[in-house]
């Protein structure tokens, strides 16, 4: 994503009196946003993992320290976790809370907007997840590793567009924004599978609970949302009901952002007239020396400012750095760590497990993806962007296949046995090598479809695609 246009400014106007803000956090903020760098803070953690899982100590200093209990007292509930799980079941709410922001932004406001700009991406993103699990499922038809067929139906959009992003003077910015909205169904459909299938026990109370709290939060909602501290408390209060409620707690992030207003409170242009009138009246408190009365004005100018953006985006640019750079990377350090010892790598050929996580996000995710979207444009459900083609359409379910974060999520909560969680995240290690060497490549040697056609036109040949 690129940097909020009123964070840009915000800095920018710091940046005229600041050398801090112009030699430094101006190049960092767009250090900061550039798609691939979350990248590769989650790889370094990534790695940083694998490396302490297998430090040559002979004690199991990653285990212990991931598997350490903390106890959380909330005065009417005690929650006893190891560390591991509050990373999972806590932390992780802040990921998907950005996720169900995004996810809502865009098909509200953005590129998903309206059921025929939503069609053809939400038919290729079906496809995507319907082959892959299938051919995770033909190879684990039965016993302990049948339930992992949901670690195969989601895309990491982080890595994805990352990989893109290195690509932009190959690929067009449709193919790009189109991958983000087969990853966003994507990531829909990954939220559903935590929520329904991943669900234990209910307790009826809890669900009440959060329920009352969720419609305190939808009156209240502008008045919480202002207020930052008081939606951090209403939101673990929130969580913990349903932490106990037996629903996955991650699924209240979702929920959360699902109550985030979407829209301003006031329109650019009844700020400009309301920007007006307190500009001559503060100019007149200035003139007359009404220091007090200046400063007045300049609090409702402020506010008024605030106004114009809606809570969501306000919400979303805030924590956007903080889900890239902290909750992601401390995610992977907590779950990456695969003792390789004893070849677990090696036995993700050989194992059921190990392939159908393989096959299915090497695989079936592009085989899913580009035949759901020729059948989609064949059958008038949408059609392709301009300028992508068959050529993009293959290489971006190529890209696809990089499922890491929510993969190795939905892996901790699908297996268990140990030695599977292990064949599984270390399959999508491979499948994310695999799928962002061939995409890439893919995307990089061949000619780009409006190459082709200016081709084609040169030469008299009909277009690639008709």
């Amino acid at each position: 994503m690129h940097v909020p246009l009123r964070t840009q400014g915000r800095n920018l106007q710091r940046a005229t009196h600041s050398l801090f803000s112009r030699d430094f956090l101006l190049p960092a903020q767009a250090f900061l946003y550039a798609e691939s760098v979350s990248g590769l803070a989650l790889i370094a953690a990534a790695v940083s993992a694998l490396v302490w899982a297998n430090l040559p100590f002979g004690d199991d200093t990653y285990g212990r320290f991931w598997h350490a209990t903390v106890s959380l007292d909330l005065g009417v509930v005690t929650i006893k976790e190891t560390l591991q799980h509050w990373v999972n079941d806590g932390l992780m709410t802040i990921f998907f809370f950005v996720v169900g922001l995004e996810i809502k932004r865009e098909l509200l406001h953005g590129e998903l907007a309206g059921r025929a700009r939503a069609a053809l991406p939400a038919a290729a993103a079906l496809g995507g997840m319907i082959v892959p699990a299938l051919i995770y499922l033909c190879l684990n038809p039965t016993g302990t590793g049948q339930d992992g067929w949901g670690i195969v139906i989601a895309t990491d959009i982080a890595f994805a567009v990352g990989v893109l992003a290195l690509l932009s003077r190959y690929v067009p910015q449709q193919a790009r924004v189109f991958l983000l909205a087969v990853a966003i169904f994507d990531d829909i459909a990954a939220i559903g599978v935590i929520a329904i299938f991943f669900t234990d026990d209910i307790s009826w109370q809890a669900v009440f609970v959060a329920a009352g709290i969720g419609a305190l939060l939808f009156a209240l909602r502008r008045a919480i949302v202002d207020n930052l501290a008081l939606l951090t408390v209403v939101g673990l209060v929130f969580w913990a009901a349903i932490f106990e409620s037996g629903i996955h707690a991650t699924v209240a992030g979702v929920a959360l952002a699902a109550l985030v207003p979407s829209r301003p409170m006031a329109s650019q242009g009844g700020f400009l007239a309301a920007g007006r009138e307190l500009m001559s009246r503060f100019g007149r408190a200035v003139e007359g020396d009404r220091a007090g009365e200046a400063d007045l004005l300049l609090g409702q100018l402020e506010e008024a400012a605030r106004d114009t953006e809606a809570p969501l985006e306000r919400l979303e640019r805030s924590l956007h750095p903080l889900s890239s750079f902290v909750v992601i990377p401390i995610f992977a350090l907590a779950n990456a760590g695969i003792d390789i010892g004893g070849g677990t790598f090696g036995n993700v050929f050989t194992t059921s497990v190990g392939l159908g996580v393989l096959l299915g996000l090497t695989v079936g995710k592009p085989v899913g993806i580009v035949a759901a979207t020729w059948l989609a444009t064949r059958t008038g459900l949408g059609a392709l962007p301009a300028g992508v083609g068959p050529r993009e359409v293959i290489g971006l379910g190529l890209l696809a296949g990089i499922g890491f974060t929510v993969s190795i999520f939905v892996t901790t909560l699908a297996l268990t046995d140990p030695e599977q969680i292990d064949l599984a995240k270390a399959a999508i290690f491979v499948a994310f090598l695999a799928s962002s060497a061939a995409g890439f490549a893919f995307l990089r040697l061949s000619p780009s479809t409006v190459e082709r056609e200016e081709a084609g036109r040169e030469s008299g040949e009909p277009r690639a695609d008709s």
